[in-house]
């Protein structure tokens, strides 16, 4: 198809400037590119497009609303590896677990546990991401720097969660810590028209995941 011959390759385009920009990163801090991953944020962009990411050889994407994925993860290839980086409401843990692979969001104590029952009972390991606000912004989830620590102190009675690291959005200056970049519209371009379809009256909603 030319449409999606077109797709592939302005996206090529756009995925090798990343890639060129992340190598020189990592070469001014004295970091190995190899050790820090791309998640492919691919919220508002259809099943296309995740093709033809997976086909340039991107395999982790990132959703944000657990209705979201579970409409469009079945229409995509199945090499394609799945996290969620959006917030989510402990009413949506069980759907969340059956989705994805990692959580990178996890912004409170109280998920946190909920997510440890949920994996136990579905007998999974799950890696996360404790999310942290580090500036302090009220239009940001995440739990508060100096909760971190206690939050920390939990996790040795955690069952089935490995926490494997922290998720924040740092100032702009700060580039040499990172081993996930994730990655939205400057690798698929303007965001697309696909939305999940609207589900019959008194079906499950997404309880507004952000």
């Amino acid at each position: 198809m030319l449409g999606g011959g077109l797709m592939v390759s302005g996206m090529a385009e756009r995925l090798q400037a990343v890639v060129a920009r992340m190598a020189r990163a990592c070469e001014r801090v004295g970091r190995d590119p190899a050790g820090v991953r791309m998640v492919a944020v691919s919220k508002t962009h259809g099943p296309a497009n995740v093709r033809a990411a997976c086909e340039l050889g991107v395999t982790v994407f990132g959703e944000n609303r657990v209705q979201e994925a579970r409409q469009k993860i079945p229409l995509c290839p199945g090499q394609a590896v799945w996290h969620l980086v959006g917030h989510l409401q402990t009413n949506k843990v069980r759907p969340a677990l059956a989705l994805f692979e990692m959580i990178h969001s996890v912004d409170s104590l109280k998920l946190l546990l909920a997510l440890d029952v949920a994996a136990d009972q579905a007998g999974r390991r799950l890696p996360v991401c404790l999310e942290v606000n580090v500036a302090g912004e009220a239009s940001k989830f995440g739990l508060p720097p100096d909760q971190v620590a206690g939050v920390l102190r939990e996790t040795a009675h955690l069952r089935r969660l490995d926490v494997v690291g922290l998720m924040a959005i740092p100032p702009v200056s700060v580039e040499e810590g990172a081993t996930w970049i994730r990655l939205g519209t400057v690798l698929f371009g303007r965001r697309d028209s696909w939305k999940p379809a609207r589900l019959p009256q008194g079906g499950e909603t997404d309880g507004g995941d952000q």
